[in-house]
């Protein structure tokens, strides 16, 4: 087989394009900022306003998770349930550290991150796209984009690891104060 000069520069530029889309994969796996198990996003009904979602967070080199964002809600922001005497209290964190190497569990009565505001039902076994930003010690930020599926609960699998705790709250039309 005869390889003319036009077919030698296409096979070189496909060659440069697989050998460079390989090395920033690689080198793009190798820096993020975030590593995510066991995403998931409670599932919503018609006319409901919020919504959680739920994984395991690991920053590799540490970090802050500074924000979220999806085209999903009108809102997103990471917040926090906890115990305030004998009523669980839920609030807006503009700021979750990620020790490096330390697995963060963003789970049902902890930490989550909040969808407000939604402008469609989220039905079970659809996906939701967030991205989350991460802020780095010199206050860079990055973003990790997520394509989150959609349960009605924690998978059983990671049912620890990502809040299947079996205490559930309702993230439907308030928030705020929740009685127990």
């Amino acid at each position: 087989m005869r390889l003319t000069r036009p077919d030698v520069r296409r096979l070189s530029a496909i060659l440069a394009l697989a050998l460079g889309l390989g090395s920033s994969s690689a080198q793009a796996q190798a820096t993020s900022p975030l590593e995510v198990q066991g995403p998931w996003v409670r599932a919503t009904v018609k006319g409901q306003q919020a919504t959680g979602m739920f994984a395991t967070l690991t920053a590799p080199q540490g970090g802050t998770l500074v924000g979220a964002r999806s085209p999903v809600a009108g809102t997103v922001e990471v917040h926090e349930m906890k115990m305030d005497g004998d009523v669980m209290r839920m609030r807006a964190v503009p700021r979750l550290p990620l020790p490096a190497g330390t697995a963060v569990a963003l789970k049902p009565g902890s930490y989550h991150v909040m969808l407000m505001g939604l402008k469609q039902a989220l039905p079970s076994g659809s996906t939701v796209p967030v991205t989350l930003v991460v802020e780095d010690a010199q206050r860079k930020q990055r973003t990790v984009d997520l394509q989150v599926p959609v349960r009605q609960q924690a998978p059983a699998a990671k049912a620890d690891a990502a809040g299947g705790s079996g205490h559930d709250h309702d993230h439907g039309q308030g928030h705020g104060e929740h009685k127990h």
